[in-house]
């Protein structure tokens, strides 16, 4: 059964990091990835896994980090389902590893996080972005990409910059991902606008009928819909929205920047979604775009791609800062880290709980690409503290 997120914080305060004398066995840095390969996750964790690699071997063909210490990643598919993640991390930190990277999600990364509490293993999620995350596990819990209320505080701001006064929300009490949604509401409502439907609904759930019904019922209908449904969920209810002749404009958030909703083709078009970045011409991820290219022989079709290799650079970066490959020296040095220059952002983690400061961007669908919105970071007063 899937644990929540909720349950799993009532037992976090009660772990303890009992970080076991640790030394490298050689000059290196070894990375363990206890990450989706397959199942449900393996949308995002795949991508992000190519684009570790891309860093690794950049990396790597200049010497190393600092041009002397390689980067060996060791890959364990934890096959999206939070046991197996479990066990994959545990098996992966009694191999030696001094950092442990965890899914696209804050369920499997929880339990998998608490075990690298334990061990004073730092743990990073390839792109999970409940900002609880670090909450439910400790201070030796990282995100890697713009937190759910920070996303939203974003969503939610265009909205009503946009004219948007009433909004119908769709969520998901199946993982905290889905729940994104309500920090929407509280921003929008925050702001001056009014939530006047929502519905929840089960994650792998193909049939929509209910909850489009509902929508095109409402009188007067509301302005905009916001979810942060993902495939295959979100592409089985945009398809069937529009199918039903509701027009409505649609605002997402990262989990549908796949090559599946870019695929649905007029069904998707001006769709909206926040996301990590935007490879305007010359940017640092458009660069990356050009490298990724180079290596793989095709362009990335997501932005995880971009997001594994800034997780690399963050973890460059701390090498660099601790002079060790250590992991407690590793762990304290993530946490005092600003101002370093990823594909997407520059990416700061010091004076945080442990989801990183950078920017969102907010992208439009159109014509089966990508058109930026606007990207920023928001004002800090109007983000909204993690719901439990």
């Amino acid at each position: 059964m899937r644990r929540t997120l909720l349950s799993l914080l009532a037992g976090a305060a009660a772990l303890a990091v009992m970080a076991p004398p640790f030394a490298q066995a050689d000059d290196s840095l070894k990375i363990g990835a206890a990450i989706g390969l397959t199942g449900s996750l393996a949308f995002a964790d795949v991508p992000a896994q190519k684009g570790m690699q891309l860093a690794i071997d950049e990396i790597n063909a200049a010497g190393g980090i600092g041009g002397k210490t390689k980067i060996v990643l060791q890959l364990k598919d934890s096959r999206s389902d939070p046991s197996q993640t479990s066990i994959a991390a545990q098996e992966l930190i009694d191999d030696g590893v001094s950092v442990l990277v965890t899914p696209c999600d804050a369920d499997p990364s929880i339990g998998a996080g608490q075990t690298a509490q334990q061990a004073g293993v730092a743990a990073f999620s390839t792109c999970a972005s409940s900002p609880n995350l670090p909450l439910a596990v400790g201070d030796h819990m990282f995100g890697n990409f713009p937190a759910d209320n920070v996303q939203a505080t974003v969503s939610a701001k265009y909205a009503v910059d946009s004219g948007y006064k009433t909004a119908y929300i769709l969520i998901s009490p199946d993982t905290a991902y889905t729940q994104l949604p309500l920090y929407f509401k509280e921003v929008f409502e925050k702001l001056g606008g009014k939530v006047i439907a929502e519905d929840n609904y089960t994650m792998g759930q193909q049939d929509f009928s209910a909850q489009v019904t509902k929508i095109k019922s409402l009188n007067p209908a509301p302005d905009v819909i916001m979810t942060a449904a993902y495939e295959p969920d979100f592409p089985a209810f945009i398809k069937q929205l529009r199918s039903a002749g509701v027009k409505t404009p649609v605002i997402g958030s990262d989990g549908i920047d796949s090559p599946t909703t870019f695929a649905l083709g007029e069904v998707a078009e001006g769709v909206l979604f926040s996301t990590a970045g935007f490879a305007a011409p010359g940017s640092p991820l458009d660069e990356f775009n050009k490298k990724y290219k180079a290596k793989y022989g095709s362009d990335p079709d997501t932005i995880y791609t971009a997001i594994g290799y800034d997780l690399i650079k963050v973890l460059e970066a701390a090498v660099l800062k601790a002079g060790s490959t250590d992991r407690n020296a590793i762990w304290e040095a993530v946490r005092n880290l600003e101002n370093v220059q990823g594909a997407t952002s520059v990416i700061t983690y010091k004076g945080t709980a442990g989801m990183p400061i950078r920017q969102v961007a907010l992208i439009r669908i159109k014509s089966g690409d990508r058109e930026l919105v606007r990207q920023e970071a928001p004002d800090p007063s109007l983000i909204p503290t993690p719901k439990l």
